[in-house]
């Protein structure tokens, strides 16, 4: 008879995906990682990610089930591999899923040397994961403890439309915090200046960042990661990732799909040439300009419910470690994934090829 407080309960709860291809995930994200370290600091952002990329599908393909990329590096005329709608894997057996891959998320962070370049990727089962067009998305993203004061208060909800200050109040009073002790990690773009400005005058700290927001979202739900809220607007499917991770930990997100025009207050003419490029494309994908502003909760950017998550660094980061390598192919990588079971790993791993010429050390 198992006792209450053991991890058995939890290992049962895992659905088939997270118990048969979650392992497997890690070392896909590993692999894209790895690949992506040898480029750090060259200065060439493409062919980093270009190398992240080739690894990442390779390492896919060698998994038994039948998956669609849902979330990937663009439409198929944009990327030559890991294209919205590609098939990976071997499609052998009866698990059929849709992913979401970010191979090389922070592409400049990794060609610069710079800290936060990650790996990441998230399954579901089909039609687990929001079709995300290859545009902009608007957002917040707060943790669980954010989220139980809502249930608690249900008068106290974050919103999108709400001033930037009510968001904060809500968030310090959940958090048990002055607004002065909150940290808002946002982009540093001009399209954020006026949100940037909006926050200081609450009193709250401006974490600006020059790329890759996706792990400064997860991190609001790990406690201890002094991250406390992430705002605005960035790429469709960093946010869908966001979302695999907060359906996990508990946290949540809102966001809304944006023109990359709109967003960054392009002329009329640039926005009317952007509408006439990617509406089409959209409508196929059912996003109508009627529709387009709807607010996407947690849920319905990742409705599945056998949800599995996997980052690795590249680069240091807040959360993760950066790739060390150490000659002939060999490498210690660190990781963090996670299932709708709820348990969750950090996870290190060394590559050695030789254990004679390179034994395992303990640190």
């Amino acid at each position: 008879m198992s006792h209450k407080k053991t991890a058995e309960a939890m290992i049962k709860c895992a659905g088939p995906i997270e118990s048969a291809l979650l392992p497997r995930l890690l070392h896909v994200t590993e692999a894209a990682a790895i690949a992506a370290s040898y480029q750090m600091g060259r200065g060439n952002k493409y062919y980093a990610d270009q190398v992240s990329v080739e690894a990442m599908r390779r390492t896919l393909n060698y998994l038994d089930m039948k998956g669609i990329i849902k979330i990937g590096e663009g439409e198929r005329d944009e990327a030559p591999m890991l294209y919205i709608g590609e098939h990976v894997g071997t499609w052998k057996g009866d698990l059929e899923v849709d992913i979401a891959v970010d191979p090389l998320e922070g592409t400049n962070l990794a060609a610069n040397g710079t800290p936060g370049a990650i790996s990441v990727m998230a399954m579901a089962e089909r039609g687990g994961l929001f079709h995300g067009p290859d545009i902009y998305m608007d957002k917040i993203v707060v943790g669980s403890e954010v989220v139980r004061y809502e249930r608690r208060h249900p008068e106290d909800s974050i919103s999108l439309d709400a001033p930037v200050r009510d968001n904060l109040q809500i968030v310090a009073k959940a958090l048990n915090r002055n607004i002065d002790e909150l940290v808002v990690v946002i982009l540093d773009r001009p399209r954020h200046e006026a949100k940037i400005k909006e926050i200081r005058e609450t009193g709250a700290r401006v974490n600006l960042i020059t790329d890759g927001d996706l792990m400064p979202g997860v991190s609001t739900a790990i406690r201890g990661s002094g991250v406390h809220v992430v705002m605005g607007a960035g790429g469709s499917g960093e946010a869908v990732l966001i979302a695999a991770a907060m359906k996990i930990l508990g946290g949540k997100i809102l966001a809304r799909l944006v023109l990359p025009t709109v967003a960054n207050a392009g002329s009329e003419e640039a926005i009317a040439k952007e509408k006439a490029e990617k509406m089409p494309r959209l409508e196929k994908m059912g996003i109508t300009e009627m529709n387009m502003s709807d607010v996407l909760d947690t849920n319905q950017l990742v409705p599945g419910n056998d949800v599995i998550f996997s980052a690795t660094g590249v680069t240091p980061g807040t959360i993760l470690k950066g790739v060390n390598l150490f000659g002939e192919g060999d490498a210690r990588v660190h990781s963090l994934t996670m299932g709708s079971s709820g348990v969750v790993k950090f996870t290190d791993t060394m590559y050695i090829h030789d254990k004679e010429a390179t034994p395992l050390r303990f640190i």
